[in-house]
């Protein structure tokens, strides 16, 4: 759904203010002291403390809100020194009240700032979401002989874009290309990275790179390209040393190309988690035989690129992932167990497949997801 403008700021102003039971909650802590100040008698007088409802408040109400918790505090004082008899009088209540507008404005700035705060790392994500978006294309619903569904979550974490992805075109071969990867890191970098991955991609397929030359393909668009990030831009010569920043930027992903005839897919698996292959009752983890390392990393990758086959008949799921998935803990921290939890659903379609993982991946999170998560399932059909 797209909002505009003003609609779009308001939607925002709304989700930042707070729940009416916290303003509650800070009222009656405010009634609460005073009534025992008051009650107390002279042997306990707390209105010292009563300062410290505006200063808390400001931790999770807006600042109009603190306002008002401050400026009710100004009376409770008032009101406890009356009742105290001599204290309005006394040579210290300039002081308590001194004390208590000076931490109440305080308290206002505060959360002014941290509102400011909010709104700005909400626009953050808001524009990084809305890059992610663009980059990920949706996938079409079917290529040859197989229907493809794809889901994307986020993490739950504030501003933790990451650079998952995937990407879909045809082989040379003339049946269907899926790429799906990981962006080391998180934030706008990682979500550019996984833009020109993709961009690297789709240049692939409109060149017919096969298989098993693509990953090199890839490997050295994305390190000459990094390379210019790393040197602000400037053209990568022969030769230039790359420094450690460089190194830490790396993608792991899995490439997988199925026959016109749907009779067999092939994989070019760079350091990601294993396709799932969920036949009849089974689920089969499709491991490469020869480990590679992510792309990105340049010289430290081999040349060649091993290609693993493996046969597919009608009704086959091929299901491919990003580490958040099986990264996710429970409350005592045992990562989701996804390919055993894959054998309640085998008889679903590949849509209802992912509803049904992201259902129960997000009721065995702990804390909600903390890393991005992108699914595609892929189903031979003919």
């Amino acid at each position: 759904m797209e909002s505009s403008g003003a609609d779009g700021q308001s939607v925002g102003r709304r989700a930042l203010r707070p729940p009416p039971i916290l303003f509650a909650v800070a009222l009656a802590a405010l009634a609460a002291l005073l009534a025992v100040d008051i009650l107390g008698g002279q042997e306990i007088r707390i209105s010292g403390v009563f300062v410290a409802v505006p200063a808390l408040s400001a931790v999770f109400l807006g600042p109009v809100e603190v306002l008002v918790i401050a400026l009710l505090t100004l009376g409770a004082v008032g009101w406890a020194a009356d009742d105290n008899g001599s204290s309005l009088t006394a040579a210290n209540f300039p002081v308590i009240m001194t004390t208590a507008v000076l931490v109440g404005a305080g308290s206002v700035l505060a959360a002014r700032v941290r509102r400011r705060r909010e709104r700005q790392l909400a626009q953050a994500r808001k524009v990084a979401e809305v890059t992610q978006q663009a980059l990920l294309r949706p996938l079409p619903d079917r290529l040859g002989p197989v229907t493809i569904s794809s889901m994307y979550l986020a993490a739950d974490e504030e501003a933790a874009i990451g650079g998952d992805l995937y990407a879909a075109g045809t082989n040379d071969r003339g049946g269907p290309r899926v790429l799906v990867g990981d962006v080391q890191g998180k934030g706008l970098a990682a979500v550019e990275v996984a833009g020109l991955l993709m961009s690297a991609f789709r240049r692939a397929v409109r060149s017919r790179v096969p298989l098993g030359a693509l990953p090199g393909y890839l490997d050295r668009a994305l390190h000459a390209e990094l390379v210019d990030l790393e040197r602000g831009g400037d053209p990568c010569e022969p030769g230039d040393a790359v420094g450690d920043d460089f190194l830490e930027r790396f993608v792991t992903a899995v490439v997988v190309d199925i026959d016109a005839d749907g009779s067999a897919v092939r994989i070019a698996n760079r350091g990601h988690p294993p396709p799932l292959l969920i036949r009849g009752d089974t689920v089969h983890q499709l491991f490469p035989a020869v480990p590679d390392l992510p792309l990105g990393l340049g010289d430290l990758t081999r040349s060649d690129q091993h290609v693993d086959r493996h046969d597919l008949t009608v009704g086959d799921i091929l299901l491919l992932y990003t580490d958040g998935v099986i990264e996710t803990r429970d409350a005592a921290g045992a990562f989701y167990p996804l390919a055993d939890r894959l054998t309640r659903w085998t008889r679903d379609a590949p849509g209802a497949l992912l509803t049904d993982i992201r259902a129960d991946l997000l009721r065995h999170s702990a804390a909600g997801l903390a890393d991005d998560i992108a699914m595609v399932a892929l189903q031979r059909v003919v």
